[in-house]
């Protein structure tokens, strides 16, 4: 049977533990959580899913198929030297950390089947967009199984290790981007008179329909952009304004910071 142990019970470990136990993909009792320090969270995480609590990490990490690294950067590099010395040799560790190499990884745990997923907190509705690598001790059935884990939460892109930087900055932090842009775009309405509950209804909709004609693929979002842009109408008002405000630089500019912090906290931990 296989046990799964997340090291971390934060947003990210909960959003990935509801989306395995909704789908059930993997028993309740097969999960096994374990934090540094907030037992309130490792209680509420039983309480609500119905995982296991660790009580002796030797014994739990031994026991080990599958180890989540959920823990925060800043708390990884003392966590995974506590955990070196207990993880079954041929446990799969997959590290949800931002930002840390899977040499990084190795330098603590020694070189042992290590893959890296960046998923972000849709998972919590089986909506994550998750990309994930891996190193050449990942052997095609544990392959197999991390897609099949992963895809119980959303959908996964096999992406270069270099390439999770970006992914950090696009997909793992996206949903603050759009929760942002919903704070906005509400308050722009409910300035201009809309019902404050009308406002979200309609945002949320209009995103989810835009999103899904994104998804049918068949047409590129300039040409969208265009369809819906008549000359001399709202939209193209709008535009105008999004454009006169510089709104696309500062969209470069906050991938540009995501991804680099990303690469700063793979460094931070290096040293």
């Amino acid at each position: 049977m296989t046990k799964i142990v997340f090291v971390g019970a934060g947003a990210m470990a909960e959003a990935i533990i509801n989306g395995l136990t909704k789908g059930n993909k993997i028993a309740s009792a097969s999960i096994h959580v374990m934090n540094k320090s907030d037992q309130n969270q490792l209680n509420y995480l039983k309480e609500t899913y119905n995982v296991q609590i660790v009580c002796e990490q030797k014994k739990a990490l031994t026991e080990a198929n599958i180890i989540f690294l959920a823990m925060k950067p800043k708390d990884a590099n003392d966590a995974l030297s506590g955990l070196a010395a207990y993880i079954n040799k041929d446990a799969t560790i997959i590290s949800v950390i931002a930002g840390i190499s899977i040499q990084t990884i190795i330098n603590s745990l020694s070189n042992r089947p290590i893959a890296r997923v960046m998923p972000n907190t849709s998972a919590a509705v089986g909506m994550s967009a998750s990309a994930l690598c891996w190193n050449e001790l990942i052997s095609d059935e544990a392959k197999l199984l991390i897609i099949d884990l992963l895809e119980s939460i959303g959908s996964v892109k096999v992406v270069a290790e270099e390439d999770l930087h970006v992914v950090t900055a696009l997909s793992g932090s996206g949903p603050a981007y759009f929760y942002y842009f919903a704070e906005q775009f509400e308050s722009a309405a409910v300035e201009h008179g809309l019902d404050p509950s009308d406002a979200r209804q309609l945002f949320i909709q209009t995103m989810e329909g835009a999103a899904q004609m994104l998804k049918k693929g068949d047409v590129e979002p300039k040409e969208l952009r265009r369809r819906v842009t008549s000359p001399g109408g709202t939209t193209e008002a709008g535009i105008e304004q999004l454009v006169e405000h510089k709104v696309s630089e500062a969209i470069f500019a906050c991938i540009h910071a995501a991804q680099n912090r990303s690469r700063e906290l793979g460094k931070l931990f290096e040293t």
